[in-house]
């Protein structure tokens, strides 16, 4: 178990050594879209269509060069001067797909020459030569088409951005639910070794940054690697030859990319960490605000600020680096599949001689300087995107880290409903440790029967709050058993055994909500008359009535505008409306004045009727009042029994009651009760 900067250090340590696999992290966040899958359908068709239109669109820029512009520029280039001429000067416009003549191969095809001839149109003939208006005309047809396949593609790439968007809300909202449900599934433990700014910083930070790439950078990469293999394809079937000149560079590109994207995700895995660490340290400042300024400790604290912050700094500039340099590798990898497309069909169709046996025409060219464009163009915009995705993937494996985390203490397989309690707890050779080879308490063995107060005394650290974790079952024991009515703990449900337990902290926890709303946390159900009867055990029923609002005042964070005291004495009306068959109190009195404490006596007096608690006791009158007093050294029950009777023993109670409780007692300390008064007793 960790604790404090130091702990989370070492938790951000082997989080960076041992990162989560990639295919993991993308399977998992699989697993969270299977319920919204029609619209990742919806999604996908539209990402197939949008890209269809971007495919289409550099071909019918050739189509316009080899069928209306400069048809006769076909085959040769034999007509420029200082170029011989190969006798080729049909005017034959072989590649123009529109022909009349021709019979179209591919779907594409089909639907720009069903759209083209539409209104009994007719397309060029090679066999006929096209007057100026012809040509004028299907020019002009042949370049709306390509503006409507730009409009056509914008809106479908809106709509898929509007579905994905919606799928990916629904997956962070679902994601965020999970992620909290789990850290109240947590045990103590967990807990005692993370910081709260850290976790914190998993359910916004880090998701925050899973939504960004869910709602455009996904889809965006998605669309990238979907538009490279269409146009790869394309590039390929139109010329085998030219086409692999094309792509000569991007086995480069993709191995410039992996390495750049592998260095990226490892710096981005530190920088959602180093994140972390600046919302713990943030958190913990501002929640110790008080104790900072009563100590002087404002230009330390916001040194150590400094420095995590630093830190956080390095770690993003480390990351954008690697993103910052992929962008121009690829744009310089991209000039040079440019160069090699201009050179090769530059000098194919100088020398008017077809390229391994494929015809090379202007619009041929043109049309592969608009394929290794459209191809360059998203593996930049990848390298860019990408920078939002590394950064996902790095918050969606501290999110599933989290998620992996397994509770300390979870229900038996066959763990049933804790019967009604009556109240006899036994502790039958209880072993307790947080640390393996570290125990807090060896073979404690004591049995409270229904209706007895035990009073827990012993120096700090002696393992007094260990043994009231122990009931509730917040930790589990190492060994021995804790018994509750016969039953182990460990064979009934968490769940059912707490709700019949009750417990008052030193340190109580109010929520922002009003009044009312926090007393009756413990019992949702509760009336506002039972809420009120409860408060009134408790003697907090006045210092309500005086609050702006009453009951229905609205607290500040952990309460405050109360003092300590009025805390406490809410925290007590909280437990009494629950009504536990076990009471648990962590002296409950101990921040309170002397005239509030004999009004939390007698209230408790009354709650403690009938019920078995447990008190760590700091205070005489509760000691006094207990039915047994465990008094506990080094995680062992070094004596047990009432008040006198370890007073008479003269033992180790007797030398704790000495240096801790005398001073509370003035009878003792006027030698009232027959012994040595204490001013004169050894020290």
């Amino acid at each position: 178990m960790f604790g404090g900067q130091d702990g989370l250090r070492r938790i951000m340590s082997q989080e960076t050594i041992k990162p989560r696999k990639l295919g993991d992290t993308l399977a998992r966040f699989a697993h969270y879209f299977k319920p919204y899958w029609p619209a990742l359908l919806l999604a996908a068709a539209l990402v197939v269509v949008s890209t269809w239109t971007q495919v289409t669109s550099p071909e019918l820029v050739g189509q316009v060069v080899d069928c209306y512009l400069a048809p006769a520029a076909a085959n040769t280039f034999g007509s420029f001067p200082g170029v011989p001429d190969t006798g080729n000067q049909t005017g034959a416009v072989s590649n123009c797909w529109l022909e009349a003549e021709k019979q179209p191969q591919g779907f594409t095809q089909r639907v720009v020459r069903a759209l083209f001839t539409a209104g009994e149109f007719e397309a060029p003939s090679a066999q006929s030569a096209l007057s100026s208006e012809q040509r004028l005309a299907g020019l002009g047809r042949l370049i709306l088409i390509i503006v409507g396949l730009f409009v056509l593609g914008a809106i479908l790439t809106g709509m898929t951005f509007y579905s994905m968007t919606w799928a990916g809300q629904n997956v962070l909202r679902r994601l965020r639910v999970v992620v909290f449900q789990h850290l109240h599934r947590l045990s103590l433990s967990f807990y005692a070794g993370q910081e709260s700014g850290d976790l914190m910083s998993r359910i916004t930070n880090d998701s925050e940054t899973v939504q960004q790439a869910l709602n455009f950078a996904l889809v965006n990469v998605l669309s990238a690697v979907l538009l490279l293999v269409w146009i790869a394809y394309n590039m390929l079937t139109k010329s085998l030859v030219f086409g692999l000149l094309s792509l000569l560079v991007a086995p480069v590109m993709l191995i410039v990319t992996f390495w750049f994207s592998t260095q990226a995700r490892r710096a981005f895995r530190r920088t959602r960490q180093e994140m972390g660490s600046v919302n713990a340290e943030l958190q913990e400042s501002i929640a110790a605000v008080r104790e900072v300024q009563a100590f002087n400790r404002a230009e330390e604290n916001i040194e150590n600020f400094r420095v995590t912050n630093a830190a956080n700094r390095d770690a993003n500039i480390r990351a954008v680096t690697y993103t910052s340099a992929l962008a121009p590798a690829l744009e310089a990898l991209g000039y040079l599949a440019l160069a090699i497309v201009t050179c090769v069909g530059g000098l194919a169709l100088l020398r008017g001689t077809p390229l391994f046996g494929t015809t090379v025409s202007l619009g041929l060219v043109i049309t592969f300087l608009g394929y290794v464009q459209r191809f360059n163009q998203p593996i930049q915009q990848m390298a860019v995107l990408w920078t939002n995705v590394q950064s996902a993937i790095a918050g969606g494996e501290r999110i599933f880290n989290l998620l992996d985390e397994q509770p300390a203490v979870q229900d038996a397989p066959q763990a049933r409903a804790m019967p009604p309690i009556q109240g006899r707890v036994e502790f039958q050779s209880v072993s307790a440790s947080y640390e393996p080879g570290q125990p807090v308490l060896e073979r404690v063995s004591f049995t409270a029967e229904p209706g007895q107060t035990i009073a827990i005394v012993g120096p700090t650290g002696a393992g007094k709050t260990t043994i009231i974790n122990l009931i509730p079952r917040f930790y589990d024991v190492t060994g021995g058993a804790v018994l509750i009515d016969g039953v182990d703990v460990r064979q009934v449900t968490a769940e059912s055994l707490r709700q019949q337990i009750g417990i008052v902290l030193q340190d109580t926890f109010l929520f922002s909500m009003t009044v009312m709303e926090n007393i009756r946390f413990g019992k949702p159900d509760a009336s506002d008359e039972q809420v009120i009867a409860a408060a009134k055990l408790a003697h907090a029923d006045d210092f309500i009535q005086r609050l702006p609002e009453g009951y229905q005042t609205v607290l500040g964070e952990r309460g405050s505008g109360l003092s300590q005291g009025q805390r406490q004495l809410l925290a007590i009306a909280r437990a009494a409306l629950v009504d536990p068959r076990i009471l648990i109190l962590d002296e409950a009195t101990s921040s309170v004045d002397t005239r509030t404490e004999r009004l939390i006596q007698k209230a408790l007096d009354q709650l403690l009727a009938g019920r078995t608690s447990f008190v760590i006791a700091h205070r005489l009158s509760t000691i006094r009042n207990a039915s047994q007093v465990l008094v506990l050294d080094q995680g062992q029950i070094v004596e047990r029994g009432t008040h006198d009777e370890l007073l008479v023993r003269k033992g180790f109670y007797y030398d704790l009651y000495r240096s801790q409780f005398r001073r509370q007692d003035p009878q003792e300390a006027a030698g009232g009760d027959g012994r040595q008064p204490l001013a004169t007793a050894n020290p």
